[in-house]
């Protein structure tokens, strides 16, 4: 029994690993760096394996057994904290602190809504988030960082699983006084030859040349930038075209100039939007109700784009 790993040398290790330093772990846990270089030993001595390269020069490293430990380590404290906040309030209410992830160009179409919607629905629980790329949250989820993540459901990693939000489909965004402009609808084959602006911002600008492609035009990209706005802005002055998911209100860029948005006659093939988590998670009870609020309100977040 008495060989066995303790809660507090677990939470002391992930501090060193967040830290980077003995002294910043310290620090942010309130002991002295004697108790946390004691605990980080005595939990390698139990475990078998060295977990942190020190380094005066450059700090503290973790090595192949720590990064495989560190995710898990994380997961087992949500857990007891899941645990404690469950056993002390039986009966109440989902409680504590949820690190959700959001696509980057998803994020402030739906974090905002959730941040007022969710937590007037759970007010015990503290929502908070986290923005990234699909490769960004995707190691986020694994390491332990966020509980849930909301993204495009492609190019989904091992050690992810996910189920489908909603669809998305993209709308064809203009200057005003563009030709095309005066259609309801827009045929892809009309977009052949002429500028576009991409959105390059992994997986939007593989998305919308596969769009393309699915009615033979080879995009002409223009511009290409990681800014969803910076892509309006360049549309409203003209410079070419784009194709887009999200569609804010009202129809102006940044400098007040109009653009146009038209739907596409194509069928074109959807990009779903889901909730992730890491595989063989078991939630927490706080992540648990944010997934189901999310499915009950999946069509109004659906609607919204």
């Amino acid at each position: 029994m008495t060989d066995r790993i303790s809660l507090r040398q677990l939470h002391y290790f992930v501090a060193c690993a967040e830290a980077g330093t003995m002294t910043g772990a310290a620090r942010h846990l309130y002991v002295s760096q004697g108790a946390v270089s004691v605990a980080i030993a005595q939990l390698e001595t139990r475990i078998g394996v060295q977990l942190l390269l020190r380094s005066k020069a450059k700090g503290l490293a973790l090595t192949e057994a720590g990064r495989h430990l560190l995710p898990e380590a994380r997961a087992l404290l949500a857990r007891t904290d899941e645990l404690q906040s469950g056993m002390r309030d039986i009966g109440q209410a989902p409680a504590g602190r949820l690190v959700i992830g959001c696509f980057t160009t998803i994020a402030p179409f739906l974090v905002p809504g959730l941040l007022e919607e969710f937590q007037a629905a759970h007010a015990r629980v503290t929502l908070d988030f986290v923005e990234g790329s699909l490769t960004d949250l995707q190691g986020l989820l694994r390491e332990g960082r966020c509980e849930l993540a909301v993204l495009y459901g492609v190019d989904i990693q091992p050690g992810v699983d996910f189920d489908t939000l909603y669809e998305t489909r993209p709308h064809v965004l203009l200057p005003s006084g563009h030709p095309l402009a005066e259609q309801e609808e827009i045929q892809l084959a009309d977009l052949a030859g002429l500028d576009m602006i991409a959105l390059d911002v992994p997986p939007s600008l593989s998305y919308f040349t596969d769009v393309l492609a699915s009615a033979g035009v080879t995009p002409l990209v223009r511009h290409r930038t990681e800014s969803f706005e910076m892509v309006r802005s360049l549309v409203a002055r003209g410079v070419g075209y784009s194709l887009l998911i999200q569609h804010p209100r009202p129809d102006v860029s940044y400098e007040g100039r109009a653009l146009v948005v038209r739907r596409i006659k194509d069928t074109v093939r959807p990009l779903p939007v889901v909730l992730a988590r890491p595989t063989g998670s078991r939630l927490t009870r706080r992540a648990a109700a944010f997934a189901a609020f999310c499915h009950a309100n999946a069509s109004a977040y659906a609607a919204a784009v």
